[in-house]
C-alpha cells in the first residue's frame, strides 16, 4: 500500500504566488486572507427574481448571513498549479524517502518517536526532478511514463475531516449523567485506498457499528486523484475542432490567468482542504477555506442589493452603450460577442459592488450544497444550508450539487443571481469551475 504524506509536511520553502493580490491589514480587525475580498453581513431575499415556464417553483424567502471572506476571482489555472506541483512533489519526495534517500526526510529529534514518524524537507525540493541518479529516476519511474512526462493519473491527494452530521443526531449525544456516548452508533463512510500494483483508488461504501467514545471515531478520509480532466473540451462539444484547448488550456503560460475547469466537485474540496493545511496553514476551523454555500454565493453575487437581477445591480446584460457586462452566450453563435469566445483572463468585467469579479459568466461555479428543488422551502433564515457528502454507493440523486453563476455557453437567464442549476459530484466541465470562501471570526 502507497503512503502518502499529505497531511504530514511541513511547507518550508513553498512560496506563495497565484493569487490576485497580496495579504494586508483590513479595517474590519482581521488580515484579509491572500486574494480575498471581505462580505458584510447583512439580508437579502433568496431565490429567483424571475422564474422562466419550464423552472421548477422557487420560493423566495428572506435569509441573513454572517459576514465572511470570498476569493476575489474564480480559482486560476496558476492558482491550481500549485495544488498539483504541491501533490506531485509530495509523492515524489515520499517515494525517494521509502527509496533510502535520507536527505528529503526531516527526522524527529524525540528519542521515543517512531523510527518511521518523518516530515518531508521542502528545501530539497528543487532536486527531486533536477537530479538524474539512477537511484532517483529508479524511485519515481511509477509517476513517469516510459519515454518521459508526468504520468498525471498517479497524482492523489490524501487528506481527513470530521462528520460532525453523525455527531449532531439526537440519538448519539452524549449523555451527561453517564458520562458516555451512545452504545450502537451506524456510520455509512466510504474508504479509500491504493492498490500498489494497478495505482487505481479503490472505494466502498461500508457501515460502521460500534460504540462511539469521541471525535477520532467521526474522522474519515479520502484519497482523489487531483488532476484536471482536460478531455471535457473534446467529450462536450461534438463535431467542434477543440484540440487546441484540450492539449493547452491548463498546461500553456497563455491560460494562466484563466479559471480551472475540469475539476470536480470532490476536487474542489480537495483544494480547499490543501489550501487550509498546507498552503495557507489555517490552525483553527474558523480558519477553514471552504466551498461557499448557495446562499453565501447568491448573497455576495448581489453585491449588497436585496434583489439585484445581476451582479451589476440592474436587470439588463448589457450597460447603456450596448456593451455586454459578462462573458457568457449572447446570440446563437455570437459567442464573441462579448468579446470572449469560450473562457476569459478572470477580472475582465468590472466587479460587483462587495469586489467580486465574474459572478456572472465565465464559468460557473461549485458550491457546497446539495441541490434539492424544495431548499428554499426546508433551510433556516439565517445563513440557511443545505448539504450532503454523498457516498458512492448513495444514488445519484443525492450526488446533485448546486451550480451557480452561468458561464460562457450560457444565455443570459443562466447568469441571473438566483437562477440554479445542477451537476454531479464526481463530473467535471469545461464551463464549471469554483472559488474559495473562509469564515469571518466575528459576526
Amino acid at each position: 500500500m502507497l503512503f502518502l504524506a499529505t497531511l504530514m509536511v511541513v511547507l518550508a520553502g513553498c512560496a506563495k504566488n497565484g493569487w490576485v493580490r497580496d495579504t494586508k491589514e483590513e479595517s474590519f480587525g482581521e488580515v484579509a486572507p491572500e486574494g480575498m475580498v471581505f462580505i458584510k453581513p447583512g439580508s437579502f431575499m433568496m431565490g429567483q427574481n424571475s422564474p422562466a415556464i419550464f423552472d421548477q417553483p422557487d420560493n423566495l424567502k428572506t435569509v441573513t448571513m454572517n459576514g465572511f471572506w470570498m476569493d476575489e476571482t474564480e480559482i486560476t489555472n496558476r492558482q491550481y498549479k500549485l495544488f498539483i506541483n504541491w501533490v506531485r512533489d509530495s509523492i515524489a519526495m515520499t517515494r525517494l524517502v521509502e527509496a533510502g534517500i535520507q536527505d528529503f526526510a526531516i527526522l524527529p529529534t524525540d528519542e521515543d518517536a517512531d523510527e518511521d514518524e518523518y516530515t518531508l524537507n521542502w528545501k530539497k525540493r528543487s532536486a527531486i526532478w533536477t537530479t538524474k541518479d539512477e537511484e532517483y529516476t529508479d524511485a519515481l519511474a511509477p509517476m513517469l511514463y516510459e519515454k518521459g512526462g508526468l504520468r498525471t493519473t498517479s497524482l492523489h491527494y490524501r487528506y481527513q475531516w470530521y462528520v460532525y452530521d453523525y455527531a449532531a443526531l439526537l440519538k448519539n449525544k452524549f449523555d451527561i449523567v453517564t458520562g458516555t456516548y451512545a452504545q450502537d452508533t451506524k456510520f455509512r463512510l466510504d474508504t479509500f485506498w491504493i492498490d500498489e500494483e494497478t495505482g487505481l483508488i479503490q472505494d466502498s461504501t461500508v457501515e460502521r457499528r460500534y460504540p462511539l467514545s469521541g471525535p477520532q471515531d467521526l474522522l474519515t478520509t479520502k484519497i482523489i486523484g487531483v488532476y484536471p480532466d482536460t478531455l471535457v473540451w473534446l467529450r462536450e462539444f461534438q463535431f467542434s475542432y477543440n484540440e487546441p484547448m484540450l492539449h493547452m488550456y491548463f498546461s500553456h503560460p497563455g491560460y494562466l490567468d484563466y479559471p480551472v475547469v475540469g475539476v470536480t466537485w470532490e476536487q474542489a474540496h480537495a483544494f480547499c482542504n490543501w489550501r487550509t493545511y498546507h498552503y495557507d496553514n489555517a490552525d483553527t476551523q474558523a480558519r477553514a477555506y471552504r466551498l461557499p454555500t448557495e446562499a453565501e454565493w447568491e448573497y455576495a453575487a448581489r453585491g449588497g442589493r436585496k434583489m439585484a437581477m445581476y451582479p451589476w445591480g440592474n436587470n439588463y446584460a448589457r450597460d447603456a452603450e450596448g456593451c455586454f457586462l459578462a462573458n457568457f452566450k449572447p446570440y446563437h453563435g455570437g459567442y464573441k460577442d462579448d468579446t470572449g469566445i469560450t473562457t476569459m483572463k478572470v477580472a475582465q468585467f468590472a466587479p460587483n459592488d462587495f469586489g467580486l469579479y465574474d459572478m456572472a459568466g465565465n464559468v460557473a461555479e461549485w458550491t457546497n450544497s446539495a441541490y434539492s428543488t424544495a431548499s428554499n422551502t426546508n433551510v433556516n433564515d439565517i445563513n440557511p444550508d443545505f448539504s450532503y457528502m454523498a457516498c458512492k454507493e448513495d444514488p445519484d440523486i443525492l450526488k446533485r450539487k448546486v451550480v451557480k453563476g452561468g458561464s460562457w455557453k450560457d444565455i443570459s437567464y443562466f447568469i441571473q443571481c438566483g437562477v440554479r442549476s445542477y451537476e454531479y459530484q464526481y463530473e467535471s466541465r469545461s464551463y464549471i469551475g469554483f472559488r474559495c470562501v473562509r469564515s469571518y471570526i466575528g459576526k
